[in-house]
């Protein structure tokens, strides 16, 4: 089902790690990747576009797709779903594309899980306290949401053993650099035939 030369990086990270930035940089430099785009309930932000950066869909459709099982995985944090479909997955492997996920931790593990060739990458903060100032800073949620985003993170962090590689973002340069070679190593592995 898999083409010898498709991979798959999963990314995950608490909120506010750079970790969207880290994606869009790992795109930039390998065109040829894929983004898995996930599915969500939650309200579109300014600038984000249908399609692009999620698919936005109401709770009811959301619930219609997981009993039609067409999740690899789904999650439901923050009071909203985000999945991911197999179709799209499935379609991109057999073509041999390496796709890029951007998905909670539990997620990974899921995907990790049914294609164990997955590579996992977390992206970490420095510390807590730096990351509860970039959230901040960030002024992309209510005052509630912030709350449970910081919440979260403490849970996130809690898995990031299970992770192929963890990555600290203190300079985002310097972590940008750190996934580019992990990329860069696993994708010589899969050319070398290991």
């Amino acid at each position: 089902m898999i083409n010898n030369n498709a991979k798959l990086f999963v990314f995950s990270a608490p909120s506010g790690t750079g970790k969207t930035t880290i994606i869009q940089d790992v795109l930039s430099n390998n065109p040829e990747f894929v983004f898995s785009i996930s599915v969500t309930t939650r309200k579109q932000r300014k600038g984000e576009i249908d399609g692009v950066h999620y698919y936005f869909v109401d709770e009811a459709q959301f619930l219609k797709n997981i009993e039609e099982d067409k999740f690899i995985e789904w999650e439901k944090f923050y009071d909203y779903y985000y999945g991911t479909l197999k179709e799209t997955i499935n379609l991109n492997l057999k073509a041999g594309r390496t796709i890029v996920f951007e998905v909670d931790v539990k997620g990974a593990l899921k995907i990790k899980k049914q294609y164990p060739s997955a590579v996992l990458i977390f992206i970490a903060p420095p510390s807590m306290e730096i990351l509860k100032e970039r959230l901040v800073k960030r002024n992309t949620e209510t005052e509630e949401d912030l709350r449970k985003r910081i919440e979260r993170s403490e849970l996130e962090m809690s898995f990031k053993d299970n992770f192929d590689y963890v990555v600290t973002n203190l300079e985002l340069e310097i972590a940008k650099e750190e996934v580019k070679k992990i990329i860069e190593n696993e994708t010589m592995e899969v050319k070398n035939g290991n």
